[in-house]
């Protein structure tokens, strides 16, 4: 995230953050290093407990400092019921808070600045986002301008199914597990890379059989771990892979895609589209495996770089098992 040195700059880089732009929500930050390593959105609550406002606060312990941004609802009677708990839970953890603004309407106002020529009581205009430095700098980055809301960004996901594919996808052989997954396992693996190559060339795939044979082979966890593994945090292209398969998916295979897409997103710091791949995944299958896990760690507030902790203790086994020979059915 570029470096943000001022509220108007806050302003401007929470629905980059987020990846849409927040409303009736509390945003609050993490800084390390005078960076921004962490953003989560919850809805703003009527009131707050004590208990609720530390369990918020704890995911900032240890860090540099905190930045709070509050979208408060034109039914909201007193925002301070919301507002002093976490502001006090965060004190008593020593995590500095180095912004807090409100947002009421259309107008903003820092808590922290008590300049009443730069912050007036009765708040100052929202600006515009297009006219923001930030704006300007994360768009050279190639970031995508943010969703207006979050149904926008929910639609973004929406199937754009190609028939031909489906109907190649029924002529692909089920995994026979009983004799020699290894094989049509190794197959599935070998077809991700293919896809992913293919990809990263223009952004679209436009092999329909490669394509089909991803979407089948995804169903193996062996296959889905592979696909897990293979990627890297500070590439954009896993990130754009999965959500162009997503939308390609028919119902009960749209899980695997949905929850790599999930991971990809936590990771690049778009937590709101990385709960919604999530949806996604459990409308489809609710059992599935690797939801829980994702929800429960999502919850957490736990940094981005477990994924790539976890990639490095789990991928080489995966490999090993697919490429040597031994495999765990």
């Amino acid at each position: 995230m570029t470096t943000v040195t001022s509220p108007i700059d806050l302003l401007a880089a929470v629905p980059f953050l987020i990846g849409y732009q927040p409303s009736d929500a509390i945003v609050m930050m993490e800084l390390q290093d005078e960076s921004i390593t962490m953003a989560i959105r919850v809805d703003f609550p009527e009131s707050i407990t004590e208990g609720e406002a530390s369990a918020l606060a704890r995911k900032f312990e240890g860090s540099d400092g905190a930045l709070l941004v509050f979208y408060i609802p034109e039914s909201c009677e007193d925002a301070e019921l919301v507002i002093r708990p976490i502001s006090e839970a965060l004190m008593e953890l020593n995590v500095p808070l180095k912004e807090s603004i409100i947002i009421v309407g259309d107008r903003w106002r820092s808590l922290i600045c008590v300049d009443e020529s730069c912050c007036p009581i009765e708040g100052s205009p929202l600006p515009e986002l297009n006219d923001s430095r930030i704006t300007a700098e994360e768009i050279s980055r190639g970031k995508p301008l943010p969703f207006r809301d979050l149904a926008e960004m929910t639609r973004s996901l929406n199937p754009r199914i190609d028939e031909v594919v489906v109907e190649m996808m029924t002529r692909i052989p089920a995994i026979d597990y009983e004799n020699d997954p290894i094989s049509q396992q190794r197959d599935g693996a070998n077809a991700i890379l293919d896809f992913l190559h293919d990809f990263q060339v223009d952004r679209i795939c436009r092999d329909k059989r490669l394509i089909a044979t991803v979407l089948v082979r995804l169903r193996d966890l062996q296959v889905r771990d592979f696909a897990l593994g293979t990627m890297d945090q500070e590439s954009d292209l896993y990130f754009d892979a999965w959500r162009w398969l997503l939308t390609k998916a028919p119902a009960g295979f749209i899980a695997a895609p949905a929850t790599l897409l999930a991971v990809a997103a936590y990771e690049r710091g778009d937590g709101a589209l990385a709960n919604v791949a999530l949806s996604k995944a459990k409308e489809d299958q609710p059992n599935y495996s690797l939801i829980a896990l994702l929800e429960q760690l999502f919850r957490s507030g736990k940094p981005p770089t477990i994924f790539a902790e976890l990639r490095a203790e789990l991928h080489p086994k995966v490999c090993a098992a697919l490429f040597s020979g031994s495999i765990s059915v």
